[in-house]
């Protein structure tokens, strides 16, 4: 618990790190707000909420990988990518990486889906359309809906941000 939490602290800066970060000038930042512990406790109510905030995404996301399986929500967030896309060379290019990166005997960051669902998606990317991989897409959505988002929920990480911060000296003087 406490590689994971260290894994997660990033996630936890407070305002005042972020408002030094805006201060600087050069690249693309990243800055992350703790969310108020009524929004955490939003992600309670629905998967689709939690994957809807940045923030619970990006929590969620950190968890899988402490339990090793972010291949599930790396895959689910490229199959949200590929049904975005317009131009038909590159849906067949995304298609390939994704079959390549997940879908594949031995692939990398292979997903755990079963051998029919498989096939169907190998014949289907020979032609890629923005469906090809949805069978898939349901499947690990499903997996974690009911598998990891529980619990992830139950996690003592999570737990704390549904904490409210105790109130301190400085801020009961005013």
């Amino acid at each position: 618990i406490k590689d994971w939490k260290t894994r997660l602290s990033y996630f936890l800066q407070n305002s005042s790190n972020s408002a030094k970060m805006k201060g600087k000038k050069g690249g693309k930042q990243h800055t992350y707000f703790r969310p108020s512990p009524e929004e955490a406790q939003l992600w309670s109510e629905a998967f689709d909420e939690l994957l809807a905030s940045k923030y619970g995404l990006a929590a969620f996301r950190a968890f899988l990988k402490s339990e090793y399986c972010e291949e599930n929500i790396e895959f689910w967030l490229a199959c949200e990518d590929f049904k975005k896309t317009k131009s038909p060379q590159k849906l067949s290019s995304k298609a390939k990486k994704i079959y390549s990166d997940f879908i594949e005997k031995e692939a990398p960051k292979e997903i755990n889906i079963d051998f029919q669902t498989k096939n169907m998606i190998a014949q289907n990317i020979q032609e890629a359309t923005h469906s090809c991989f949805s069978a898939a897409q349901k499947r690990v959505y499903s997996l974690m809906e009911n598998n990891s988002y529980p619990r992830f929920l139950e996690s003592e990480f999570y737990q704390e941000l549904c904490k409210k911060p105790p109130i301190t000296r400085v801020a009961q003087a005013t």
